[in-house]
C-alpha cells in the first residue's frame, strides 16, 4: 500500500471505536507497532481498551498521560502502551527503549505516536481519529507502512468491513 492509500471507518460510539480496534487484534502479530494519532479527545484511549480486550487482556486500561508507558500482559500477546504527549524531545523517546519493546512478545500502540514518527521504527500501522460530525462520531483512517503490513491490507479490510465509510473510494480499499 503506498503512502497515500487508506482504509477509511466510521464509528458512532465509543463502544463502536472499540469494537473495531478489538476486531483489529486478528490481524496483529508479536512485534507489531500502531501509530495512534489524532486531537484530544478524539478516541485513542478508547482505541486502545478495545485492542486490550480484543488481545485477551484483563484489566482497565487508561492513558498513560503521566506514566508515558503501560504493560499489560494476561493476552494472546501483551501490549505496551505509550502515550508520548508530554515528551518535549525525540531523543526522549530513545531513552524509552522502544526497539526493546518491540522484540518481545507484544504489541505496543503509541499515542500521538504521529509527533514522534522520525523516533519509531518505519513499519507501523497509523491509525488516525478523528471527529466526524456526530458528537460521539469518529472517522477513523488506517494507513498500513512498510514491513508486513502492504501483505495484510486484504485482511485489514475485511476485519473493519462492518465499519467502512462510505467515502471509503474503490481506489483506496485493500
Amino acid at each position: 500500500m503506498s503512502a497515500h492509500r487508506r482504509l477509511v471507518a466510521q464509528t458512532s460510539t465509543a463502544v463502536d471505536t472499540q469494537a473495531l480496534a478489538e476486531s483489529l487484534t486478528a490481524v496483529v502479530r508479536a512485534g507489531d507497532l500502531l501509530v495512534l494519532a489524532g486531537e484530544m479527545g478524539a478516541g485513542k484511549t478508547a482505541f486502545a481498551q478495545g485492542f486490550a480486550r480484543g488481545l485477551g487482556i484483563p484489566g482497565r486500561v487508561t492513558s498513560p498521560t503521566f506514566t508515558i508507558v503501560a504493560e499489560h500482559t494476561g493476552g494472546r500477546l501483551a501490549m505496551h502502551h505509550l502515550d508520548v504527549y508530554r515528551l518535549e524531545h525525540l531523543r526522549e523517546v530513545a531513552d524509552l527503549g522502544l526497539a526493546e519493546m518491540l522484540d518481545e512478545e507484544a504489541v505496543m500502540l503509541v499515542e500521538w505516536g504521529d509527533a514522534v514518527l522520525p523516533a519509531l521504527p518505519d513499519q507501523y500501522l497509523e491509525v488516525r481519529i478523528s471527529f466526524g460530525e456526530g458528537d460521539d462520531d469518529r472517522i477513523l483512517e488506517l494507513r498500513p507502512s512498510g514491513g508486513s503490513w502492504p501483505a495484510r491490507e486484504r485482511l485489514l479490510g475485511e476485519v473493519i468491513g462492518p465499519w467502512r465509510a462510505e467515502d471509503d473510494e474503490e481506489g483506496e480499499r485493500c
